[in-house]
């Protein structure tokens, strides 16, 4: 990663680049936690070099309840990935909707990977004044749902997928094509992603797909087949703040609460 000093000072408030932003800056505060679930010291050396005036998001993003969210909600999706390309050295990474994540240097990269990160190109312009390209790392700045940016990702090798916060934005019908295209590119691999349920999606004016039973993936695109559904809360004993992992204990008890968001993992 670059070392230089970043001037972000016109990143506009509440706009896509800020909420990016904002996430960067939970997982780097999360990660100078003692006791840090994600430990994310890109995030945290990225965050160090950004000059940036962070005392309103300090303020309204209550860190010390959501830092932990985006944690647990990195982290499980983090191992799998970790483990696939333990078992894949030479596979292709797609993660989708990068933001400003730096799960690209925060896990293990095997020789011989090759990890693209994708996002708008408003968010990669914004990227790329953070991180650097290098062997086996590209960053492409498009629409995940412009059918066109695949042909930068290699073929023939198996492919490790991975949505965080992403699918929610993106319609049913976006989402089923997206998937089939993903699929149909790589001769094997795996999709990481995590999803919310239909009536958080349907409360919501941000949100435009929402998933119940994690199997309907598997009836959309039968080369997916489902290894784990996970709730987020099901995490609840890694939190090391007491009322806050009471919290999130308690709504795991509770089905309502407990399958708001699912982390999702299917081999294909």
């Amino acid at each position: 990663m670059d070392t230089d000093r970043v001037d972000f000072t016109g990143v506009k408030w509440g706009g896509v680049e800020w909420t990016n932003l904002v996430t960067l800056y939970l997982r780097a505060m999360e990660s100078r936690s003692p006791h840090s679930l994600l430990r994310d010291r890109a995030a945290d050396e990225a965050l160090a070099r950004i000059d940036y005036d962070f005392e309103r998001v300090r303020r309204i993003s209550l860190p010390a309840a959501n830092k932990f969210l985006v944690a647990l909600r990195a982290k499980r999706l983090d191992r799998w990935a970790a483990d696939f390309l333990a078992r894949h050295p030479g596979a292709v990474v797609l993660h989708l909707g990068c933001g400003l994540d730096s799960r690209a240097f925060r896990i293990e990269r095997p020789a011989g990977t090759d990890w693209i990160d994708l996002d708008l190109p408003e968010v990669i312009a914004l990227r790329r004044r953070l991180y650097s390209e290098g062997e086996g790392y590209r960053m492409v700045g498009a629409p995940v749902t412009d059918p066109s940016w695949l042909a930068a990702a290699p073929s023939g090798r198996p492919g490790l997928v991975v949505a965080e916060g992403l699918l929610m934005y993106l319609a049913e019908s976006e989402v089923r094509e997206l998937l089939r295209r993903l699929v149909a590119h790589f001769p094997s691999g795996e999709l990481l992603f995590d999803a919310m349920a239909p009536w958080i999606a349907g409360a919501s004016r941000l949100y435009r797909w929402g998933m119940g039973d994690p199997h309907e993936v598997e009836r959309w695109e039968p080369r997916l087949k489902l290894l784990a559904a996970v709730p987020l809360v099901s995490n609840h004993p890694d939190i090391p703040v007491r009322g806050l992992r009471a919290v999130y204990r308690l709504m795991n008890a509770v089905p309502v609460t407990r399958d708001m968001m699912r982390h999702c993992r299917y081999a294909f």
